[in-house]
């Protein structure tokens, strides 16, 4: 039976003293903290992102109380259908226009390109003006919650086209803003996990990443405490290409240093995997899980807050193999992967196979996405590909 959530003391390395300014993975103790590079990151990693970081980490934040508000008072009229028929909240387009809004605002001497997830053409049609109405006041309203920007204003129109910035189709040249404004909608509209996620690519390469968790516990989500009452929430993650990666709660305060586990066991460890089945394949994670000598039961959640969870060292390995066809967008992994990598883990394919985030909007992937620390990547491919070879001959 799988255990449902997370009610949620993070595994660290230090801490600093700041101003405020689908899936699987299995839940252990200990902790890796030396990041493993590519040379092209290590020579990225002697530039510095230090203006674009505090960007993100502002954008993302916004973006973050804007959804609190909305999640805390659904309106039926507040849930949009996509041709896809995945649902779109007013909060899913006000995150959007907010971070494009902010982003400009703080960067205004760069060059603006973002691929993200939404777009405006539903909220242009008659049957949207509600909903953009909506939207345009709960955007006004964050922006003057933040000083800085309490004499700015937002039309309709403006909404719009902050929204519409996120049309770019990336690449391999050039700087390009990767925007998930709410990953994890449908945990969104149930009251659980989801997160915004930005990074940033510089000529294809993910060289920032930033997680905003609304929901996620400062504390650990270890299997030990799984169903403890629910303590602090909120947690902010972010990492910039060889500098690490930061955890921090979304009021500011604290910073403190993450590294991803070092357990070499998975038979100690339990898991976690998407909440929704449509999202990756139970039946084969629970095999990789058995081939692993995995007892615990799954324990399920949304959105690249596993991703966060996994860089403070909650969590051990993260798998997702989403049903045949469907295809990855770099919007759901180049904040999480950062963000891991940068606090020890690795994030492959299941082949082995380093993530390509500079073919456009889409990854090209051999079937899906692997996600553990060095040690126990040979024993976790071994057993990903044994299961695969399964699954094919099964269906033969």
């Amino acid at each position: 039976m799988a255990i449902n959530l997370l009610k949620t003391v993070p595994k660290v390395q230090s801490s600093i003293t700041s101003k405020p300014s689908t899936s699987l993975f299995f839940t252990t103790r200990r902790f890796f903290s030396v990041p493993l590079y590519s040379p092209l990151a290590l020579a990225v990693s002697s530039m510095s992102y230090e203006k674009e970081l505090a960007a993100a980490k502002k954008a993302t934040s916004l973006a973050a109380r804007l959804c609190q508000k909305v999640q805390k008072a659904l309106l039926q009229s507040d849930v949009q259908s996509k041709s896809d028929r995945s649902p779109v909240t007013v909060a899913d387009y006000g995150s959007q226009a907010l971070v494009s809004f902010v982003l400009e605002r703080e960067l205004p001497s760069e060059p603006f390109s973002m691929v993200a997830e939404e777009d405006s053409g539903d909220l242009r049609k008659e049957s949207g003006q509600e909903t953009l109405h909506r939207i345009t006041e709960l955007v006004n309203e964050t922006l003057s919650s933040e000083g800085s920007y309490s004499a700015s204003t937002l039309t309709a129109e403006d909404v719009l086209r902050a929204i519409d910035n996120g049309k770019s189709e990336g690449g391999p040249t050039g700087r390009h803003w990767v925007l998930d404004p709410i990953d994890g909608t449908k945990g969104f509209l149930r009251g659980d996990q989801y997160a915004t996620a930005l990074a940033l690519l510089d000529d294809g390469k993910v060289v920032l990443g930033v997680l905003a968790c609304p929901n996620l516990p400062l504390e650990s989500i270890g299997s030990s405490n799984q169903h403890s009452p629910l303590g602090d929430v909120g947690c902010l993650f972010f990492s910039t290409v060889g500098a690490g990666t930061y955890m921090q709660s979304l009021a500011g305060s604290t910073l403190t240093k993450v590294s991803v586990s070092t357990t070499e066991n998975s038979e100690e460890a339990s898991f976690f995997e998407s909440y929704e089945a449509a999202h990756s394949l139970h039946d084969l994670t629970s095999s990789i899980a058995q081939k692993l000598g995995v007892k615990a039961p799954p324990v399920r959640i949304d959105s690249q807050a596993k991703y966060g969870a996994l860089s403070r060292g909650d969590g051990a390995i993260y798998l997702r193999f989403p049903h045949k066809g469907y295809r990855e967008k770099i919007w759901d992994h180049a904040a999480g992967c950062i963000v891991v990598t940068e606090a020890g883990g690795v994030v492959t394919d299941a082949a082995g196979n380093a993530l390509d985030f500079s073919r456009g909007r889409y990854l090209d992937l051999h079937e899906g996405i692997i996600v553990t620390n060095p040690r126990l990547m040979p024993s976790l491919l071994k057993a990903v590909q044994e299961a695969l070879q399964q699954r094919t001959s099964s269906t033969l």
